[in-house]
């Protein structure tokens, strides 16, 4: 804890054996509405007296609050309101833990959006992995990991009509196995809530990827036939995919299409399903034999530095309650596992899992950061249309020459472009701007063809996706044209914001040369100034900056990029251009905001 010591009572009956809280330090920030959100919660609890004590601690409790993923919130309130009825105390002062039920997803969305702090001091969300995204770009409140609190595996769970079907319980698959044999079965449908708002779903999907990698070397297409599946029947979030299951013996036996029969969900949500489910409606569970990763619950307290010495000591004493033998039997009791993924027979049973299944193997090692990101990324590109306005560099120095290869900068950038335009599809969208300076009068900038559909028909005839290849090959430097960068940026990002498109991956692309040389316009800090204040997370269109050749700043363009949850690349020679940008819209669907909607 740095300038805390440990409060009393840290070393309790069960925590020995355990392995000593992680820590890492993570930058982040949080957005306001997250304040209002905890505000008024904080307002009820006080009002309907939720924090009520005997005479002995009622003027000198610690209050904290702590916003929890709602899988675990009810089990995590459950051991607070039980520390407030023993009035468990940190250094002789008593516990009032108030639990707030958050979305990971929003928090780490409102994290990475940033503004002011938040009003809670702990968050506890479903999974390491928002950690990694809820840094941003970087520039925010640290977050303090302490080591997981409780664990539940990622399992692919089946009514039981399917199950039997694939030899459940007796036959055991790989990830990838077990994919295609699911998806080989017209009438075995299967859902998953979205890898962009859910762990599960992620880390099911990274599962399967890395599976079919070591199975065939097809990792990549096995995901993105996975992705196609998934799209189809993807739900908003974890507790929404349980709704599209089969309801009863009839839709199940008999195929209802607009039903699921199997769901890639955690072990602990088959438990809560099966224990409110008739007997017809419970779920049996694969565990794959290559690993399943566990969702791992990391106790985290939001900027340290902030808290005050009795609230971080609170922070930390509540964090032992939770490690304790105690509170191991109430997150039972919600079918969690221990932080470990130790796995209670009786848990397993319940939640769908039997022998041989092997439900008690080591969990699989968890994805990297790079991983994770490629998945995303490929989930991206695979399940929403593009919406791309492309804004190419027609400065003089665009007719330099590119060494070895005869042609001109310019030349091998429009062949690039014109390449990268056959990876995409008729309902993909893309413009196309280009800039120098005083290029139409006093702007740097001019608008070649509109942010439209390629598959679009065209005045004139042909599609639009024709005009635009034409609109590319016709580009050509500007002689004695310098580079209006800052301009160009502002103007087309307002333009780019103005026509967002819900529901498709909107992105500005930006390709140049050189750095900025017009004098005359916006400066840096004001246009990074003004990105800032027009980047929304609930609109999001990322920049996409590509420095082409030596002349180019890439640390400039990144830095620009980056304020809107975008990022900057080099090439040393146009012909990468391609590559990049597909790598770039991949690495912008790491942060799940530039897939709202």
């Amino acid at each position: 804890m740095g300038r805390h010591s440990l409060p009393d009572g840290y070393e309790v009956e069960g925590d020995r054996d355990r392995p000593g809280p992680r820590r890492r330090r993570r930058t982040v920030t949080i957005a306001t509405l997250l304040v209002l959100a905890v505000a008024t919660g904080t307002a009820v609890a006080a009002k309907g007296g939720l924090w009520s004590f005997s005479d002995s601690c009622e003027d000198s409790a610690v209050q904290l609050s702590l916003a929890a993923s709602p899988d675990i919130a009810p089990a995590v309130r459950a051991i607070a309101e039980q520390a407030r009825a023993d009035e468990v105390r940190s250094d002789g002062r008593c516990l009032a833990v108030e639990v707030l039920t958050r979305e990971s997803h929003t928090v780490t969305e409102a994290l990475a959006a940033g503004g002011e702090p938040p009003r809670f001091q702990v968050w506890l969300p479903d999974s390491e992995l928002w950690l990694e995204r809820a840094k941003g770009t970087g520039e925010g409140i640290p977050l303090s990991p302490f080591g997981s609190v409780a664990s539940s595996p990622v399992t692919l769970a089946m009514v039981p009509s399917a199950s039997k079907k694939l030899g459940w319980p007796e036959k055991t698959y790989s990830w990838a196995e077990l994919v295609a044999a699911t998806l080989k079965s017209d009438r075995v449908r299967l859902g998953s809530a979205d890898p962009a708002r859910s762990a599960t779903g992620l880390l099911a999907l990274t599962s399967i990827g890395a599976s079919s990698a070591r199975q065939s070397g097809e990792s990549d297409t096995r995901v993105a036939e996975t992705a196609k599946v998934l799209a189809e029947r993807m739900s908003d979030s974890d507790a929404r995919v349980l709704e599209t299951l089969a309801r009863n013996t009839s839709d199940a036996e008999e195929g209802n299409p607009k039903r699921n029969r199997a769901v890639l969900i955690s072990e602990q949500a088959a438990f809560t399903h099966n224990a409110e489910a008739a007997a017809g409606g419970k779920l049996d569970l694969f565990y794959p034999e290559d690993g399943t990763p566990l969702l791992d619950y990391p106790y985290t307290l939001v900027d340290e530095n902030r808290l005050t010495t009795p609230e971080s000591r609170a922070a930390l004493r509540f964090m032992t309650l939770l490690n304790g033998r105690d509170a191991h039997d109430t997150f039972a009791r919600y079918g969690f596992r221990t932080g470990n993924g130790n796995a209670q027979d009786s848990l397993v049973v319940s939640a769908g899992g039997r022998s041989p299944q092997p439900y008690a193997a080591s969990a699989a090692e968890a994805p990297s950061a790079k991983q994770l990101q490629e998945t995303l990324g490929m989930w991206t590109i695979t399940v929403q249309s593009a919406r791309l306005t492309t804004v190419v560099d027609a400065s003089g120095s665009m007719a330099t020459l590119v060494p070895g290869r005869g042609q001109s900068r310019m030349d091998v950038t429009k062949e690039s472009l014109i390449q990268a335009l056959g990876q995409f599809t008729p309902d993909d969208e893309i413009g196309l701007w280009e800039f120098a300076t005083t290029l139409d009068g006093e702007k740097d900038y001019r608008r070649l063809m509109p942010t439209r559909r390629l598959g679009d028909p065209a005045a004139g005839g042909g599609t639009h996706g024709e005009k635009l290849t034409a609109a590319f090959a016709g580009l050509q430097p500007v002689p004695g044209g310098a580079t209006g960068l800052y301009d160009t940026t502002l103007a087309s990002y307002q333009a780019a914001r103005s026509t967002f498109v819900k529901g498709k991956f909107n992105a500005l692309v930006i390709l140049t040369d050189g750095s900025n040389q017009d004098e005359r316009g916006i400066s840096r800090s004001a246009l990074i100034a003004e990105l800032k204040e027009l980047s929304d997370p609930e609109r999001p269109v990322p920049i996409i900056a590509i420095a082409v050749g030596p002349d180019a700043d890439r640390d400039e363009v990144a830095e620009i990029a980056r304020v809107t949850g975008g990022d900057g690349y080099e090439v040393s020679d146009p012909a990468e251009i391609q590559a990049v940008i597909l790598q770039a819209i991949m690495a912008a669907g790491q942060n799940g905001r530039a897939t709202q909607g």
